[in-house]
């Protein structure tokens, strides 16, 4: 104990100010503003420094670079699909015509309606419970990957959706964005399952997703298939991509994707019809 006006006993970092209450780590006597609460007695200000410099960093969850702010891009697609259907109300249903997907008549005269097809819905509810669907996912996912590998991921799945369509159902025109809603779906669940997280909701919500094609009329459950396969691919390519250094192979390998999924579109124009 200190003598009665001794300098000890007024803190070190404000001599104006008496104090009883020592560091519990270097013993200098601090004021209640220069304590911070430790498991067993206070800390000083420079102890408290130390002790987090000395903590080993935690390496990320997320191997991605994160996007800040709002998530532009889902938002944005949200917004096209919405201005999409107006417009499609508005002229009796002539945008839709104009971009829905058919593989027997399109796929060759007009191919870029393998990505339109993604931004038309067939009613309300049907958009209403896509563009739900993709804001809950899609905000989660663009704040993850990133907003170019996002972007790529949607529209990429949306192709694989159509391209199950040609093989699948050749026959039948479709609309929607279930194809690339699936992709991401299924992109999260890779994703998670390679960073050791184990999700059960998302294995269950996709079987009743998937499943709710085989029974309910006018769903196209071989684009849901199409895009969920797709999807899980490009996951795995980020995720086997995921290093700076890894970049140009990312999108060379996404290239690659791409350039596949367009020449088994064209190797089914020389199939046959059903």
């Amino acid at each position: 104990m200190s003598e009665a006006g001794s300098p000890d006993d007024f803190c070190y970092r404000h001599p104006d100010r008496r104090s009883y209450i020592l560091c519990q780590r270097c013993g200098r006597t601090i004021c209640p503003e220069c304590q911070t609460q430790a498991a067993v007695g206070v800390h000083c200000p420079e102890c408290v420094r130390e002790a987090r410099a000395s903590q080993p960093r935690v390496k990320r969850a997320n191997p991605f670079r994160r996007t800040s702010g709002r998530p532009v891009v889902t938002l944005s697609i949200i917004a096209l699909c919405a201005l999409v259907f107006v417009a499609d109300l508005v002229t009796g249903g002539r945008v839709n015509d104009a971009l829905l997907y058919n593989p027997y008549f399109y796929t060759l005269s007009e191919p870029w309606r393998m990505l339109t097809a993604a931004f038309v819905h067939g009613g309300f509810l049907h958009v209403l419970l896509n563009m739900y669907s993709l804001y809950i996912f899609g905000s989660v996912l663009e704040q993850m990957l990133g907003r170019g590998r996002y972007l790529a991921l949607y529209l990429i799945s949306a192709l694989g959706g159509s391209v199950a369509v040609l093989w699948l159902s050749p026959l039948t025109s479709v609309v929607g964005a279930s194809g690339a809603i699936f992709g991401l779906f299924a992109a999260f669940f890779v994703i998670q399952r390679r960073l050791g997280v184990n999700n059960p909701q998302i294995v269950i919500l996709l079987v009743i997703n998937m499943a709710a094609g085989f029974f309910i009329p006018g769903i196209s459950w071989q684009a849901h298939l199409g895009g969920a396969i797709v999807g899980a691919v490009v996951a795995l390519i980020y995720m086997a991509t995921r290093q700076p250094a890894q970049r140009v192979r990312q999108r060379l390998l996404m290239a690659g994707l791409v350039v596949a999924l367009i020449a088994i579109s064209v190797v089914r124009l020389f199939v046959p019809v059903a």
